[in-house]
């Protein structure tokens, strides 16, 4: 059994499906055939039992095949002498089970019930029973009015079977033509509903022969396979998508590599040519160049840490240690960080406390992005204002400000406002941001401040309070 099974799932599904279509309609069509057999052959028998009932021989004629003796005068008698009982055999039975024939050319075999009738134990009796030549008859027993005998008629099953067989023949002729019908049914309702399939095939074939992501299927209604192409117009777009993102990235990021490695390069190409012929470089403009190399340095050390935090997948954030910190605690240790970055800048702080869970290192980057932006962007002695209320965090600087029109691009990787693109920065400061404040259910967002500068904004769920025995700060 169990290599039926290995050979039928080895079998395409086309196939398969057309198999199970034949199976199940030929199962049902012998199902119907053998109901059918079985009521016709039920209808038969109740017509031939009526037929045995209704043409009963009369009683004063059985009574003249009895002697005084109580024996049978004739137990022989021509079919010729009862035209109108063709076929049917007539016994006489006594109370003691013995019987002789008064009608027809061969005894038919006696049943218990034959007996219990002449004893008057039953009004009448029906059987099948069989002829001393072998035949199969249909009996019918009736007690012999005044007499202490029963009359036992007897008709052949020919007459039922043979309407029977051809019956038999007429099913199966019917069932094979329908069991074959059901197969070729099979199959063109397996081909046309495995099209779709098909399509669906040739193009995941074609994009993993040709790697073109731009392939869309076409839907056509609301059905199962309609919504398996959506799926796969769907993916096939967020691949699309994701390989777009991965070329700009490392188109963006070799544009970012390339300006300090270029000056890297001239700095480090002017050191070696003044070392090689001996012209020393005045000791203001070698210290410029070594102070231009160092800063260099910093900006890519800078751009890499920037590239290996976006790198990381989103699956993957649970790979850090996820805990419970006190982000005003975070907060004033950024606020004292950007006050060594810009001494000259007044940072004044409110922050009441509250509690959220995230990766400490992560959520401390993301913070002194934000006072960095403000940092580089507020004039001389100015003023950045920070807040923490309830898990809203506001930075505000006093700085120019970025267009409306700018706005919806602040959080992109690698952008930078044209005004801004002469200062440091690889314009993922902000992308980081973004993406440590979503990764712990929180919103982030930049707009331009009432009476100038620009506001920053993150709200990130928590409590004021931190949890029994979960520490309070990283």
């Amino acid at each position: 059994m169990s290599g039926v099974v290995r050979r039928f799932r080895g079998l395409p599904l086309r196939s398969r499906l057309a198999l199970l279509v034949a199976t199940a309609v030929a199962v049902a069509v012998a199902a119907a055939a053998a109901v059918c057999w079985f009521v016709v052959r039920d209808a038969l028998v109740d017509s031939l039992d009526d037929a045995l009932s209704e043409n009963r021989v009369q009683d004063t004629w059985v009574r003249g095949m009895i002697d005084d003796s109580g024996q049978c005068r004739r137990t022989i008698v021509g079919q010729n002498e009862a035209p109108n009982l063709f076929k049917q055999t007539v016994q006489v039975v006594d109370q003691t089970g013995g019987s002789c024939v008064v009608l027809g050319t061969q005894p038919v075999e006696l049943d218990q019930q034959d007996t219990e009738v002449a004893r008057r134990d039953a009004r009448n009796a029906f059987h099948d029973a069989t002829a001393s030549n072998g035949t199969k008859y249909r009996v019918f027993t009736y007690p012999l009015e005044g007499t202490p005998y029963a009359v036992s008629a007897a008709r052949p099953l020919s007459e039922v079977e043979d309407t029977l067989n051809n019956l038999t023949l007429i099913l199966v002729f019917v069932a094979g033509i329908g069991v074959l019908g059901a197969g070729a049914a099979g199959l063109w309702v397996a081909r046309t509903g495995l099209r779709p399939v098909d399509r669906l095939t040739a193009a995941v074939e074609h994009v993993a022969r040709t790697e073109d992501l731009d392939l869309r299927i076409p839907v056509e209604g609301d059905d199962e396979i309609a919504r398996l192409s959506e799926s796969f117009n769907s993916m096939t777009a967020s691949l699309a998508s994701s390989r777009d993102l991965q070329q700009q990235l490392i188109a963006d990021a070799g544009h970012e590599l390339r300006t300090p490695l270029t000056s890297l390069r001239t700095n480090i190409e002017l050191l070696a040519r003044s070392e090689e012929t001996g012209r020393a470089i005045p000791p203001e403009d070698r210290k410029a160049l070594l102070a231009s190399v160092t800063a260099q340095m910093t900006e890519l050390a800078a751009l890499i840490g920037d590239l290996q935090e976006l790198s990381r997948p989103d699956a993957a954030d649970g790979s850090g240690k996820i805990q419970v910190i006190a982000l005003h605690e975070l907060t004033r240790a950024a606020i004292e960080r950007a006050r060594l970055r810009g001494p000259e800048l007044t940072i004044t702080a409110e922050l009441a406390p509250w509690y959220v869970r995230a990766e400490p290192p992560a959520m401390e980057r993301a913070i002194v992005n934000i006072l960095d932006n403000a940092v580089k962007f507020s004039p001389p002695r100015g003023t950045v204002e920070v807040t923490l209320d309830r898990g809203h965090l506001t930075v505000r600087d006093h700085g120019p400000g970025i267009p409306a029109d700018e706005l919806p691009h602040v959080f992109d990787r690698f952008w930078r406002s044209p005004s801004a693109r002469s200062l440091p920065g690889s314009g993922l400061g902000l992308s980081i941001v973004a993406r440590t404040v979503h990764q712990c259910g929180g919103e982030v967002a930049l707009r331009a401040a009432d009476g100038g500068g620009t506001e920053a904004s993150v709200r990130l769920p928590g409590a004021p309070t931190p949890p029994p025995e979960t520490p309070s700060a990283p």
